[in-house]
């Protein structure tokens, strides 16, 4: 029986596991607590939160929440990265930080309650910023439609060029 203090702990994660999008299970080891520091430091900037947790609690809470699967992932040292604003934040701060620590390994993660490998975290890291895919898909949508526009006002187009040149004709003719 767990004492109160890990039902608190099994609690909170549980409430977080429910509200995040995405989290990603990381192996710290080897990393120094300066490092660690700013490491949670740009994550809290970029609205991450990056916490130690016990296996066995991380295993508890995510069975509670209804996540299945995440047993082969916890061994070792973990830290959880938790995004809850934007589900491509925490894979891309994490990649970003493996990318200068050597020493930090992705174990594996969390997408919209379903356990996700290492490959789909990299996948996710990869995907370009929100910003860039509304843009994508505004120009998407309205590539076709300017499309239609010219298309549809190509008849008026040729109707007014014909009247014109009609009109010309008529004012040599009188002059």
């Amino acid at each position: 029986m767990p004492t109160p203090e890990k039902e608190t702990i099994i609690r909170e994660l549980e409430e977080k596991l429910g509200k995040t999008q995405c989290v990603v299970l990381t192996d710290y080891r080897g990393l120094t607590v300066a490092q660690l520091t700013q490491m949670r430091r740009r994550m809290r900037e970029a609205g991450v939160e990056y916490h130690v947790v016990k296996n066995t609690l991380l295993e508890r809470a995510a069975r509670t929440a209804g996540i299945e699967g995440l047993e082969g992932v916890l061994s070792g040292p973990t830290a959880v990265a938790l995004g809850f604003a934007d589900a491509v934040a925490p894979a891309k701060l994490v990649n970003e930080f493996l990318r200068e620590y050597k020493l930090l390994a992705i174990k594996g993660g969390i997408l919209e309650g379903k356990v996700i490998d290492v490959a789909g975290i990299k996948r996710l890291a990869e995907l370009p910023p929100r910003e860039v895919l509304l843009a994508r898909a505004v120009g998407a949508i309205a590539a076709p439609l300017a499309g239609f526009v010219t298309v549809a006002a190509a008849p008026l187009r040729g109707l007014v060029t014909v009247l014109d040149a009609m009109a010309k004709q008529r004012g040599e003719a009188q002059a």
